[in-house]
């Protein structure tokens, strides 16, 4: 009887020891940095456990999830839009996102992906219907940051954070494709003819400008002459004011002068028919030049 009871202490001990070590095993949880776990007791929840050393009470406390907080891509999703100009586009769109409440994400939504999903679809849908075509492809910046805003409204409650909403591209079909592409040769032509228009009249201009600056120069020239030859006539009015009809006979004598030296200038031979009086011209302005002294 001694020996059983003895016996059964030890057994008693041991069981007690590894009630304590499962307790231990079970009211600790280590939690990777890249996840977080939801606690239930009883079917209700009860704590979130973060990155680290967590502890639970055992038997009552249960880890029911265990979500990731890594950052999740969708798979790349086509929808159809139609723009403010009517035009059906095919719009290629890609989500990022990532969990930051995994209790809401756990109890409030339950295809978080396919709902992020379609919501990302209509509010593409209905954006593009805001722009027109021509506004889509120019301001696809502004139209992804608008996407983005309002996707990150409408999802807070589901305990997510959209961290990028990318619109990869905007396709056209064969037709309207087509129609551009005829729009755009014959805006290019247009272009063509408005620079070539606008090249001649710069030409017409440039022309117009020399023909003025030709005339100002001519008649700039004209105007000097005319000066100089006032102050010559000033000049020699003044000689015969002071020397009387004297000096008109001089001047008049010079230029026969050099009337007939400019006649006799010339290479070869040349015959010269002088009138007669022009001799006794001549003769006469040689005196008179000789009386002059010069």
């Amino acid at each position: 009887m001694d020996l059983d009871f003895l016996i059964g202490w030890p057994g008693v001990y041991l069981a007690i020891a590894l009630f304590i070590i499962l307790c231990i095993f079970l009211g600790v949880r280590i939690v990777p940095q890249s996840e977080k776990h939801v606690v239930e007791r009883f079917g209700r929840l009860r704590s979130v456990l973060g990155p680290g050393i967590n502890f639970v009470v055992p038997f009552l406390d249960r880890i029911a999830h265990k979500v990731s907080v890594l950052e999740r891509q969708l798979p790349n999703a086509s929808q159809d839009a139609i723009t403010a100009d009517n035009v059906l586009v095919k719009v290629e769109t890609s989500v990022f996102y990532r969990v930051t409440e995994p209790e809401k994400t756990v109890y409030r939504i339950r295809d978080v992906d396919g709902a992020i999903a379609t919501t990302v679809a209509g509010i593409v849908r209905s954006e593009i219907g805001k722009l027109e075509l021509d506004q889509v492809q120019s301001n696809r910046a502004q139209l992804i940051e608008r996407v983005r805003e309002q996707v990150t409204a409408m999802v807070d409650d589901w305990g997510v954070e959209v961290t990028r909403a990318e619109i990869l591209d905007v396709n056209l079909d064969e037709a309207t494709r087509a129609a551009m592409l005829q729009q755009l040769n014959a805006e290019r032509a247009r272009r063509a003819q408005v620079m070539e228009a606008e090249g001649k009249k710069r030409s017409v201009e440039l022309a117009a400008d020399a023909d003025l600056y030709a005339a100002e120069q001519a008649a700039k020239a004209r105007r000097v002459t005319a000066d100089a030859e006032a102050y010559a006539t000033g000049v020699i009015a003044a000689a015969i004011k002071e020397n009387g009809l004297e000096a008109a006979q001089f001047q008049v004598a010079l230029k026969q002068v050099e009337a007939l030296q400019a006649v006799a200038v010339g290479q070869g031979k040349q015959t010269i028919l002088v009138p007669a009086n022009a001799l006794e011209a001549f003769g006469d302005a040689f005196k008179m030049l000789k009386g002059r002294g010069v």
